[in-house]
């Protein structure tokens, strides 16, 4: 392998899923594209996280400081939905199913990772919870013993509040994260929610 395919499959490794093989593939493949594709593909890729920024609202992904679902005026403001990641929401979007808002906590408490209350954005959901009009507080996190753990901790930041606790219904295999989930398995698990108990 030369020096640039090197740095290539380097970089691309260390994307979630890609791992080195298809690192290497992705790189021979460009390698037999035109300077044409790999230039448009890089360019694909600056104007994607030079133009891609974080919604000052809810965590989402946008184009601005505030995301397309933030700004839309129909979503249901009294319901607001708990997630780790904004490729969660894109998942749930995807379903049909749910018109609220949403909450990007940006991944779970985990202890062993070093990944604390205090580096998640749990302080601006008990925020935002206080100031808005949030009736339920609708949980999609991945249903792991990290997920389960933060969703117990932040309702118990919030038990003083006189507010509805629901959950993903279990129809999504526990151990499995949102975007391993068929969407049919998501949407059912999103209209038979559970009274959190």
């Amino acid at each position: 392998m030369n020096d640039p395919l090197r740095r290539f499959v380097d970089v691309w490794s260390r994307v979630p899923g890609i791992g080195t093989r298809l690192a290497e593939r992705i790189g021979l493949f460009v390698l037999g594209q035109s300077k044409e594709y790999a230039q448009r593909l890089a360019e694909a890729i600056l104007v994607l996280r030079e133009q891609t920024s974080i919604c000052e609202v809810c965590g989402n992904f946008s184009l601005g400081s505030r995301c397309a679902i933030c700004e839309d005026g129909s979503r249901d403001s009294s319901i607001l939905c708990v997630v780790e990641t904004p490729l969660d929401i894109v998942y749930i979007e995807a379903t049909g199913k749910y018109h609220g808002l949403y909450h990007v906590l940006g991944g779970v408490i985990s202890p062993i990772h070093g990944i604390t209350p205090g580096k998640l954005r749990i302080e601006e959901l008990v925020q935002r919870v206080h100031a808005g009009t949030v009736k339920e507080v609708f949980f999609a996190t991945s249903p792991t013993t990290e997920g389960d753990a933060t969703v117990m901790y932040i309702r118990e930041r919030l038990s003083s509040l006189s507010l509805r606790f629901t959950t993903l219904a279990r129809g999504v295999p526990v151990g499995v994260v949102l975007p391993q989930t068929g969407t049919q398995t998501l949407s059912e698990a999103i209209v038979s929610r559970e009274e959190l108990k």
